[in-house]
């Protein structure tokens, strides 16, 4: 009998169970309004705002090199000694021929001088004057030729003597002490500027309004070295292009950096961070509650009745842990953990994340003790 009975109760409780369906344990967040850095993440590449190669003007013998490789130089350091003498020597000619001619002009304009006073008495020809002053003038001509002459020569002994265009790190000494050089055949070093330098990376173009919007204000850029993830430097956004790549949807931008201790070094890859402003009135979710699907993207929502349905969203950014969106309120409960449990209008019991009386009776940690 006992047995009968006890079938009996199986059989008429089993349908009643089989309808209702599980609740699904979830974890939520609440949905809240906050004040947050409008921050752009990009990859850099450090480059120097110059960088040149240092190349002979003038050929000769290296006779001496006056400074190491891998040296911080200044503008006008000399670097090369190239041997002068035969550019003395030529300078020396042609100040020569300089002195000579000018003496000549002297003399020529004294005489063509003299024949115009003795033009106007007809104690000469007017034809005799004229072929003087025509001697005078050519005269003078040949002096102005000797001047160039001159101010080349001298330039070219000023050449001799290698100085650095910028100040920078030299690189490595390509030519030694002793080599034979032609004039700008051959590169001696090479110098890039260290203090200030640039970091050159891209953003996508959906961000143009936003830089556009501060032109009068200056964007900080913190740049963080792959190398080290503690090293970090700060800087101002420098340049914006003038146009969108069309391949890569993005547009290219430069940070200045001081570079005063030299942390940044030309070619390296850096994290960089450009701060906008501050979005007072940001929506933000834990970034675990946003989810992609084929309709795009979504947030499961915990309505009032303790039940879960999809709700899509406009994901405008992330920051750490955090994503800024639209398309729900603040304080709405999303889940944050056990979506893949989940199907429309699933009931939930909320296992985790604050208590509130919007998750429906018995849907949090205090209705599942009072069950």
């Amino acid at each position: 009998m006992l047995a009968i009975v006890a079938l009996a109760a199986g059989t008429g409780c089993g349908p009643r169970r089989a309808g209702t369906a599980p609740r699904v344990p979830v974890s939520v967040a609440r949905a809240e309004h906050r004040s947050l850095p409008y921050e752009l993440d990009a990859n850099g590449t450090v480059e120097p705002i110059r960088s040149v190669s240092v190349l002979p003007q003038v050929g000769g013998t290296i006779q001496r090199v006056h400074f190491a490789e891998g040296d911080e130089v200044s503008a006008g350091q000399v670097l090369f000694e190239i041997d002068a003498r035969p550019y003395q020597a030529a300078l020396q000619q042609a100040e020569g021929a300089l002195g000579r001619d000018v003496a000549q002009a002297l003399s020529a304009s004294r005489e063509a001088s003299r024949y115009k006073e003795l033009a106007t008495t007809n104690t000469v020809t007017q034809e005799d004057y004229e072929a003087k002053q025509s001697a005078a003038d050519a005269a003078a001509a040949v002096v102005r030729s000797d001047s160039a002459a001159s101010a080349i020569a001298r330039l070219n002994l000023e050449y001799a003597t290698v100085r650095a265009p910028i100040a920078g790190r030299t690189g490595r000494l390509l030519l030694h002490e002793g080599n034979v050089v032609r004039a700008g055949s051959d590169p001696l070093v090479s110098i890039v500027q260290m203090r200030p330098i640039l970091v050159r990376f891209a953003v996508p173009a959906v961000n143009l309004p936003a830089l556009r919007q501060g032109t009068d204000k200056q964007f900080t850029a913190v740049a963080t070295s792959a190398r080290d993830s503690a090293l970090s430097v700060d800087g101002v956004l420098s340049f914006v292009d003038n146009q969108v790549d069309s391949t890569t949807g993005s547009v290219l931008l430069k940070a200045r950096f001081p570079n005063r201790d030299g942390a940044l070094w030309p070619g390296e890859f850096v994290a960089i961070t450009l701060v906008l402003g501050t979005q007072t009135d940001a929506v933000v979710v834990p970034s675990q509650a946003v989810m992609q699907g084929q309709q795009g993207t979504y947030v499961f929502v915990v309505n009032n009745d303790g039940t879960a349905s999809t709700q899509p969203v406009t994901v405008q950014r992330t920051l750490d842990s955090l994503t800024v969106l639209a398309g729900v309120p603040a304080g709405t409960l999303v889940v944050t953990d056990g979506q893949l449990r989940l199907t429309p209008n699933a009931k939930v019991d909320i296992r985790g994340g604050p208590t509130t009386e919007t998750a429906g009776g018995g849907g949090g940690a205090e209705g599942e003790k009072q069950r």
